[in-house]
């Protein structure tokens, strides 16, 4: 990897659910930069909705983040940080740039309809600034309390975007954005650019539905005195059916624990998430260290894709193709099927999902209903089996034998004699498995016995 350097990035999910696949390609994203780059990981709990976020749903992203490997260097809650956004909002307010709107959601709501009836965009009209302090005195006598709006300058704001290419957002087509509510509370804009100021974040690489709102967002960076990092906006993850994903209607489907609970491996899911919008091949990938020194941000393109359950299962079976039996073992052994070296190497070319090895481990070992179809030929296969010890050349003499004893080929001689060992149509080569399943099994599932 490279010589440690100061970029910095970060990851700042809002505990108010459990995390999907898109956020964790936000995060994976982050944290590969970060790992080739020599740089430091963030995570940041985006917690200042206190209504919806949660101390479970915090921890529940901690528990989904370790899964996948993606260890944080630095950790930050933003409900700890309120008075760091208080001293910003106080600057913005002293220079004008952050002021006090009265209006009610209803009536911010008529004045849109009455904009788009009359052709205009529904920008904010700025009237609060035209208030006096004595009309802001009789409102709030009336009870009303002020959202706090930032003042944008009507120009473009451009920058540099590491996917996107060059970029510019419009500010006199944007209405003000409201940074505090009217209860005293934090929308997310203000948090954020705190956050970032303070912790050094160099990069910002997130989904591009934040375009405009980074346009926004370096004013406000710049109003405070500092210099916004750089941008990289990648394309939209979609689900199967071309639809946003969300934490409500996505979490029973495609969250993390639900992709845990369903026995998917968790490097995976980084190897899919990391190459899907690219045009490289998705490919098996078993340490986050070879992920991330061919992980290039020019290579992820601008349109959105769709996440296809196929996919992570295709790449979920190479994946454990891949694996040797030392690294297994423990797994195995965990899943009360370790049956060797020889029985892994076996199976695992017709394995998709880890816990499909203990079902070929009961072929193994037993019970097996064995499908006889003709007893006769059955017997005829049982008389010519080899005396053991037995090895991967015992199937190829017992079928010649059982050949010459009753003329069969092809798929007549192969089929009944998996359907007899196996009591399936399909399964590892039976040059591997015979040997597993010894002498004593194989004649007694051929005379159609249940062992």
């Amino acid at each position: 990897m490279t010589a440690p350097s100061n970029v910095t990035v970060r990851f700042a999910p809002s505990p108010t659910g459990r995390l999907h696949v898109g956020n964790a390609r936000a995060a994976l994203f982050n944290f590969l930069f970060a790992r080739k780059n020599g740089g430091r990981f963030m995570l940041r709990m985006d917690d200042t909705d206190d209504e919806r976020s949660t101390p479970e749903f915090a921890a529940a992203i901690k528990e989904d983040l370790r899964w996948l490997g993606l260890t944080h260097d630095i950790f930050a809650r933003q409900s700890e940080r309120l008075a760091a956004y208080e001293a910003a909002a106080e600057k913005l307010k002293s220079e004008g740039r952050l002021y006090p709107a009265y209006e009610s959601a209803a009536e911010l709501d008529r004045r849109r309809k009455r904009q788009l009836a009359r052709g205009l965009p529904p920008v904010y009209d700025r009237a609060a600034l035209d208030l006096t302090d004595e009309d802001r005195a009789a409102l709030e006598a009336e009870g009303r309390k002020p959202h706090w709006r930032f003042r944008l300058d009507h120009e473009h704001t451009a920058f540099e975007d590491m996917i996107q290419g060059h970029v510019e957002v419009d500010g006199a087509s944007l209405s003000d954005p409201v940074l505090i509510r009217e209860d005293g509370r934090f929308l997310y804009t203000l948090p954020s650019i705190v956050d970032d100021i303070d912790f050094a974040i160099t990069h910002v690489i997130r989904g591009s539905d934040h375009i405009t709102n980074t346009g926004v967002q370096i004013q406000i960076i710049r109003a405070l005195g500092a210099e916004p990092p750089a941008f990289a906006h990648y394309s939209l993850l979609n689900g199967p059916e071309g639809k946003p994903l969300s934490k409500r209607d996505d979490a029973g489907r495609f969250s993390l624990r639900a992709l845990r609970e369903a026995g998917y491996e968790p490097m995976a899911v980084n190897a899919l998430l990391a190459r899907l919008g690219t045009p490289d091949p998705v490919e098996p990938c078993l340490s986050l260290d070879e992920l991330a020194s061919g992980f290039d941000l020019s290579r992820l393109g601008r349109a959105d894709i769709r996440f296809d359950p196929a996919d992570l299962a295709r790449v979920n079976a190479a994946s454990l193709h891949l694996m040797p039996y030392a690294a297994m073992q423990p797994r195995l052994a965990a899943l009360g099927c370790d049956l060797g070296a020889d029985f892994w190497d076996a199976v695992k070319p017709n394995i998709v999902l880890f816990a499909d090895a203990a079902d070929w481990a009961r072929v193994v070992t037993g019970p097996v209903a064995p499908v006889i179809e003709e007893p006769d030929f059955a017997a005829a296969a049982a008389a010519v089996l080899p005396p053991e010890p037995w090895n991967e050349a015992t199937w190829g003499i017992w079928t010649d034998a059982v050949k010459s004893a009753t003329g069969r080929k092809g798929k007549a001689l192969f089929m009944p004699l998996r359907l007899a060992l196996t009591g399936l149509t399909h399964g590892p080569e039976l040059k591997n498995l015979l040997p597993l399943i010894g002498r004593d099994r194989a004649q007694a599932r051929l005379k159609g016995l249940t062992d």
